[in-house]
């Protein structure tokens, strides 16, 4: 008997399928209009409920509908829509089942590619790496959509909410999808930052001690508004 597919229209508490659909679009699109990804490079999910919902697999995100909302369970089955999921599936699935993760973003920014392939770590070159646990990691190479990958990637992601894939992008997840898209425009700037310092001839870059940087991060989880 075919599996029953869910109602995309399906509301769990306050939230429907159509909004979270919505949003991730949204995020999506967002990754190419700030030039993180080019053309269908990088992927989006959100988790709602024990769905994941993702960017289908080769599909230029300005022509996704809402008639498109592509989901699976937490083992990678497909549970809503038709399309593909997108071939990076293993790695999100990893994140949600190893974290609290609601949501993840995995890009192919240019800076903290090019960082990745110069160094096993993102040296401290700004506090902000306090906000995502600590110094990011680099994952060792793996093919894109293996397990491999998925596992390299987790064990960079120990205490952290971010890690680069070497020779390949970022990963970053959050509590919801504006945490997590903010997590990787912050991790592309440090990248940038630290390259535009170390390119200076006859100059090093000042650094953060671990102290410094775990300092900061403990400021950072009280920073903003509070409701």
């Amino acid at each position: 008997m075919a599996e029953e597919q869910q109602d995309p229209r399906d509301v769990r508490g306050a939230e429907s399928w159509a909004d979270a659909w919505e949003e991730l679009v949204a995020t999506a699109r967002r990754t190419v209009s700030d030039g993180l990804v080019v053309g269908t490079s990088g992927n989006v999910s959100v988790r709602v409920g024990d769905t994941v919902l993702v960017t289908p697999s080769g599909v230029p995100y300005d022509r996704l509908t809402p008639d498109d909302v592509t989901g699976v369970d937490l083992d990678g089955r497909q549970v809503l829509g038709s399309l593909v999921p997108t071939s990076e599936l293993p790695m999100h699935l990893a994140v949600y089942r190893s974290t609290d993760a609601r949501a993840v973003v995995h890009t192919h920014a240019v800076h903290a590619t090019a960082v990745s392939t110069l160094v096993p770590e993102l040296p401290a070159i700004h506090y902000m790496a306090g906000a995502l646990g600590g110094p990011v990691r680099v994952a060792p190479y793996a093919t894109y959509g293996t397990d491999e990958l998925a596992e390299n990637m987790l064990h960079a992601l120990a205490d952290r909410s971010a890690c680069l894939l070497q020779n390949h992008g970022t990963i970053t997840y959050g509590t919801t999808l504006s945490q997590a898209y903010d997590r990787t425009a912050q991790l592309e700037w440090m990248c940038h930052l630290w390259l535009t310092a170390r390119s200076l001839p006859n100059l090093t870059p000042n650094l953060l001690t671990e102290q410094q940087v775990a300092e900061a991060g403990e400021r950072l989880r009280g920073y903003g508004q509070r409701g």
